[in-house]
């Protein structure tokens, strides 16, 4: 208990002259150590456009977490499949399912141990956690990220285009053991409506 005392203190008191330092001169970035960031000084304006009071963090999502004047604790942060990010004096802290609101009202509390009124903010720079597939007959086949609310006919959409022969009336959406019809030309034309769904994450769409 009196190493743990000590080494805690040793953190604080670190933290407090770091602080001191930076209202002398201009601080310079620092790594995280635990995990590394991932994707350098671009995660600082680099954002997937996701909600941050509605989408709901997942494994491998990649965080940029910003501390105001607190570099060493600032920087990019990947999701752990345990759902669980790691942060310098804090240590591990639960990310996945929360949204990046509920995340900085978390690491505000948490910070706040160490730190006087920090000023925290959370902001998804990759979605990774959730994507849905398109294959077969389209120009650009493969996988896509889900960072809004997509329906199908949206998804084709922006998937280049069909290729010459594609069967566009007999498109299948697999959801797990679940097989959804969509019929785009009918929903071209303006038939149908209902089969346009919103796509969840997993799904696959199949251009025969």
């Amino acid at each position: 208990m009196i190493v743990k005392r000590v080494l805690l203190v040793l953190g604080i008191v670190s933290v407090q002259l770091a602080a001191q330092e930076r209202g002398a001169k201009a601080p310079e970035p620092t790594k995280n150590e635990a995990p590394k960031p991932l994707i350098g000084a671009a995660a600082e304006t680099t954002s997937a456009g996701v909600d941050p009071h509605s989408y709901v963090i997942g494994g491998e999502d990649v965080l940029f977490v910003r501390v105001w004047r607190e570099m060493d604790f600032t920087g990019s942060y990947i999701v752990r499949p345990d759902g669980k990010i790691t942060v310098p004096l804090v240590g591990d802290l639960q990310a996945g399912g929360l949204t990046p609101e509920k995340l900085s009202e978390q690491l505000k509390q948490a910070l706040s141990e160490f730190i006087t009124a920090p000023d925290v903010s959370v902001t998804v720079s990759q979605v990774n956690s959730k994507k849905f597939f398109i294959s077969g007959s389209v120009a650009k086949p493969g996988q896509y990220p889900l960072v809004l609310p997509t329906r199908v006919f949206d998804a084709l959409s922006n998937s280049g285009g069909f290729r010459d022969f594609a069967n566009k009336k007999k498109i299948v959406i697999v959801r797990g053991a679940e097989r959804i019809r969509f019929n785009y030309l009918d929903v071209l034309k303006g038939k149908d409506p209902e089969q346009n769904i919103f796509l969840e994450n997993g799904d696959t769409i199949i251009v025969p």
